[in-house]
């Protein structure tokens, strides 16, 4: 399967590499925006990329061989970017950060993790592979979870609006028979479903929302998001820019309002008479609006439909703004 990077141009575009420029690819996955990142960085422009998947590695190693002398990558997750950078010296000064938090086209079909109630598979939904002993999977999450547990991750995570019936249809099911697969997970949200709507046709499927949740919950990936941001922000050099791609609108929001605070001198209360908060600017946002896929990316490539892409540039440590 052919890897297609989501909103390349606009990446190109906002972030700017240019030759020379050293770039972190936070979520490097199959290399699609590192190589044509390294295109445009040639002839000396480093690139690092980190991934928490191994074979994700292994497919960006291959398919970035033609870099191999100004491409390094490493094993981990995005959070430690400050310390992988750290340990990676060789990158030099860091003109651009960029993180995807998607997943491929690749990871969902091929990974056989469960990322996707359209294939039979096992609840894992781990992202990090291989898979730590003692690490969190999805179907431990499904089968010891108790309701009120699992009506929470599904109402935060997944901003589900049968959030209660679904997890309560959970907890019954998994008293006769542990729940292992997708199609059976799958299945108790189409139940749910047609008991309070009937057998209509839905705009999206009703398992949409809760397999989103049950991976954001099994990866942390809020809180390792919220933790990313300022440690990214950190390794960049002046006027340097910081990139990312969001899919849903919990992880949009943690990275317009880190810009938004980070954009902004004093954020005492409004009704803080003296500033006492020493707050000072970090950067100015790029993209005032997110960038979104166009027509025509959308229809070659529907995952793309759900992408916004966020850019700020760093300034002077030094400025207070």
């Amino acid at each position: 399967m052919s890897h297609i990077p989501v909103l390349l141009n606009e990446v190109i575009e906002y972030l700017d590499p240019k030759p020379g420029d050293n770039f972190v690819d936070a979520t490097v996955g199959d290399g699609g925006h590192a190589k044509e990142i390294l295109k445009r960085t040639a002839p000396d422009g480093k690139l690092l990329g980190i991934d928490k998947d191994l074979n994700s590695i292994k497919i960006a190693e291959e398919n970035l061989k033609e870099f191999k002398d100004r491409f390094f990558i490493a094993h981990g997750n995005f959070l430690d970017i400050k310390k992988i950078a750290a340990d990676n010296p060789q990158i030099g000064k860091i003109s651009g950060v960029l993180a995807d938090l998607g997943l491929s086209s690749r990871q969902i079909e091929e990974s056989g993790r469960g990322f996707s109630f359209q294939r039979d598979e096992p609840l894992i939904m781990s992202m990090v592979w291989p898979l730590a002993e003692g690490r969190k999977i999805a179907l431990q999450i499904v089968n010891e979870a108790s309701a009120r547990e699992l009506e929470k991750i599904f109402k935060e995570y997944g901003e589900e609006r049968l959030a209660r019936p679904i997890a309560d249809r959970i907890v019954r099911e998994r008293e006769a028979k542990r729940i292992e697969r997708t199609f059976e997970l799958a299945d108790i949200a189409v139940s749910a479903y047609k008991k309070f709507f009937g057998n209509k046709t839905w705009r999206i499927h009703p398992a949409t929302k809760i397999f989103m949740a049950l991976r954001i919950s099994v990866n942390e990936e809020l809180s390792d998001l919220e933790n990313f941001l300022p440690d990214a922000l950190s390794v960049l050099a002046e006027k340097g820019r910081l990139g990312v791609i969001s899919f849903h609108s919990l992880e949009d929001r943690i990275v317009k309002n880190f810009f938004r605070k980070e954009s902004h001198g004093c954020i005492c209360d409004k009704n803080q008479v003296e500033c006492v908060c020493d707050h000072m600017r970090s950067l100015k946002i790029i993209t005032k609006r997110p960038a979104v896929a166009s027509a025509d990316e959308m229809k070659k490539n529907p995952r793309s439909r759900s992408a916004k892409l966020r850019v700020a540039e760093k300034l002077s440590a030094l400025s207070d703004y």
